[in-house]
């Protein structure tokens, strides 16, 4: 494809209006070149158009489905005139064209390379305001950029303001694309990087006429408004493409991570890099600056502020380690980029595999199809309290596993390629899974260890694609016929748990916790002791003992191994709770699991007396959320009469400048006014507190105190007094 660069690994690629691929390649020795070859941009049509623009070649394709034909056009110009004169109900297309190229070349980024060899970057800016009335905004001349920080493997380059002027301002915008071109990253990632970082420097650079000159073949910078779904919520951002280079945020990645994890209660860069270890829970390594003393610190203590830069730069850095190479993993199997990979869902990666098959062996693509609601997962708590001797198994990828043993493709699948691809991913998975445990070289045991990972969240998503309405090969009987032998067979094995004297805790689609003295000390034997009623096919694992279990209801309980505590379940850990509360909460479970021999009961006596005389810092009780809406949005919402009025919106409706959707708002209860007794109507922002003119309302949070001892007393043998009876 590139002469004799062809086997060299593709690193970067855009895709220009003549519709050539330029592409970055990794050389032999570590660094980057740049190719160009050709490429066709093409689209799946329902129906011939009268007339084609020119050099437009379409195809007829074997078999029966919504889209029989394929349209290929020379250039960008000619593939977007062909949409427009289709109209949307006219065509499926791939997006974006960089993906349309690795499918139809059959190629993969950073193919043959290790994690440690792709280029990182990483960026953080820090700004001034010009004045101490609001936050720095990048349309107000005077609220510059302050200095560019650039982390490149372990070389860090600070680019500083000269001068309160605008020359000296554009000068550091210049000198920052000049380092970055120098540098020629593969990522450029930082913390809120979309929201802040990039969308500062570009307003900045429009004001000063200064391009976002960071792309590779000498090419600009891009944005638009985009959208990202996580879990249950939507967040908007300006999106920034750079062409042949990934922007990567680590504060999407963070959020992305905890839809399953669930154990992150903020997402903030600093209670992050203290989370996963990159800095010391004391904090002694790390310089800390209050977000007001930022500018103040620039011009007084120059090397503090230098030192709290790098230490951003070394968090940001380090979270990338850690929530990265999976994404890294994934573009290596599918026809995506890495900064698509982490923007776009499993099913959207899983279908590229599909449309690959189908644009190659030149099949006709089926349409969208609509699935009915089905049965799920089993899923119940057994038990209430706290347990010892506590053990897990489950079942090694269910789902894919029973898809495998059904053996049958989706209805739409003419080529009958679903089974095939799980299959070959799934052998990918268990041969990576045994190096990760027996490659003898430790750097590529973390290297297999992502890539089994990886592949284990990609074959899992196989089912939940056939369940997703709008996937163009979902196939709900075939979802609903894997729910059903699940359920079956997770029953089965607590049946047969039981029968070899173990206590059944709790019991969520492919895992079981029981707790058991007899066999705590030998799993293994119990797992060889029950495995004999399972499928071919079908593996049970024995997956970690612990030794104490708070089970508190339904998938809301935690775990204590001897040294690490681990929390599932909103219940028990919710990032919207109080901290006050979250506090008491952390203290009751590192109680009863034994992990700490301070009761929380002191605890409450304490918030109780500081709440009741105004004592306790707002920090300590302003709730946090996330939006779910934009304060515009918002306020349209109540202005045609919608319900029902929330919070945290209604604080930020208070806010100059107005946050995002998406944006965490932290507000604090007023006390009650005539005609004002809800939460909503006496929310206000942490911002406006004030001890005297703006306090919050004690009795508010006295009750919540109370209702959080009647809700977990019991659990600690504390019975309510009169009075506290009385309040429920």
């Amino acid at each position: 494809m590139f002469g004799d660069a062809s086997h060299l690994p593709i690193c970067g690629v855009w895709i220009d209006e003549h519709g050539r691929a330029h592409v970055a390649l990794a050389t032999e020795d570590g660094g980057r070149a740049e190719a160009m070859t050709e490429f066709r941009p093409f689209v799946w049509l329902r129906d011939r158009p009268a007339e084609l623009p020119p050099h437009t070649a379409v195809e007829a394709l074997a078999g029966e489905g919504l889209y029989p034909l394929l349209a290929h056009t020379q250039a960008v110009a000619a593939h977007e005139a062909l949409l427009k004169k289709v109209g949307t109900a006219g065509y499926d297309v791939l997006r974006p064209l960089e993906c349309q190229f690795l499918l139809q070349k059959r190629r993969r980024l950073y193919d043959g390379l290790r994690f440690p060899q792709l280029r990182r970057c990483q960026l953080d800016i820090e700004t001034a305001a010009a004045g101490a009335d609001h936050f720095s905004d990048p349309t107000q001349p005077g609220d510059r950029v302050l200095a560019i920080g650039l982390r490149c493997g372990e070389r860090t380059e600070l680019l500083e303001l000269a001068a309160d002027t605008d020359d000296a301002e554009r000068d550091l915008l210049h000198r920052f694309n000049a380092l970055l071109a120098a540098e020629d990253p593969d990522t450029i990632e930082g913390h809120n990087l979309f929201k802040f970082d990039l969308d500062y420097l570009r307003v900045r650079g429009k004001r000063l006429k200064v391009a976002c000159a960071w792309g590779r073949f000498e090419q600009k910078a891009t944005f638009r408004n985009s959208r990202l779904k996580l879990a249950e919520r939507w967040i908007d951002f300006p999106r920034c493409d750079v062409p042949g280079r990934a922007v990567i945020d680590t504060f999407l990645l963070a959020q992305l991570y905890d839809i399953s994890s669930r154990e992150l209660t903020s997402y903030g860069l600093k209670d992050l890099a203290r989370h996963f270890g990159i800095t010391d829970d004391a904090g002694g390594e790390r310089t800390y600056l209050p977000g007001a003393r930022i500018q103040e610190t620039f011009h007084a203590d120059r090397e503090r502020f230098r030192a709290y830069l790098r230490d951003d730069l070394r968090e940001t850095a380090g979270l990338g380690d850690l929530l990265l190479p999976t994404y890294f993993e994934q573009v290596k199997a599918f026809p995506t980029t890495l900064q698509e990979a982490t923007l776009r869902g499993t099913s959207t990666k899983v279908e590229l595999l599909f449309l690959e098959e189908y644009y190659h062996r030149r099949a006709t693509l089926p349409g969208p199809v609509e699935v009915a609601s089905f049965e799920g997962g089993f899923s119940r708590s057994f038990k209430e309290g706290v347990f010892r001797d506590v053990m897990h198994f489950d079942v090694a990828s269910l789902y894919p596993s029973l898809l495998l043993s059904i053996g049958r493709n989706p209805r739409g699948d003419t080529l009958g390629a679903f089974i095939p691809i799980l299959r070959q991913l799934r052998d990918y998975r268990l041969k990576y899974k045994g190096l990760a445990r027996t490659d003898p070289d430790p750097e590529l045991r973390a290297e297999y260890a992502a890539r089994q990972a990886s592949f284990k969240i990609l074959i899992n998503s196989f089912y939940g694609y056939l369940g997703f309405s709008g996937a163009r090969f979902g196939d709900g009987e075939l979802a609903a016929e894997v729910t059903r032998r699940g359920r079956e067979l997770l029953q089965a094995l607590i049946e047969e748990f039981t029968k070899h004297e173990c206590e059944i805790l709790e019991a969520d689609t492919d895992g079981i916790y029981l707790a058991s003295a007899r066999w705590f000390a030998e799993p293994e034997k119990l797992l060889a002791a029950v495995s004999g009623i399972l499928p071919t096919g079908i593996e049970l694992e024995y997956d970690g003992s612990y030794r104490a279990m708070f089970c508190y209801k339904a998938k809301n309980y935690a775990l204590f191994d001897g040294t690490q505590v681990t929390i599932r379940g909103s219940a028990l850990r919710s990032r919207g709770i109080e901290p006050y509360l979250k506090k008491l909460g952390d203290q009751l479970i590192r109680f009863l699991l034994g992990a700490s021999a301070e009761s929380p009961l002191a605890l409450v006596e304490d918030y109780r007396r500081r709440i009741a005389a105004r004592a306790a810092d707002v920090a300590e009780l302003a709730k946090s959320e996330n939006l779910g809406q934009s304060a515009e949005a918002y306020e349209k919402f109540v202005a045609g009469g919608g319900k029902p009025r929330r919070a945290a919106a209604e604080a930020a409706l208070q806010l100059n400048p107005r946050p995002r959707m998406g944006d965490r708002v932290a507000y604090f209860i007023a006390p009650k006014q005539k005609g004002m007794t809800s939460d909503w109507q006496r929310a206000r922002p942490v911002e406006s507190f004030n001890s005297a003119t703006a306090p919050y309302d004690p009795d508010y949070y006295l009750e919540k105190l109370e209702d959080w001892l009647e809700r977990y007393g019991p659990f600690l043998g504390h019975k309510p007094t009169s009075a506290q009876g009385e309040l429920f």
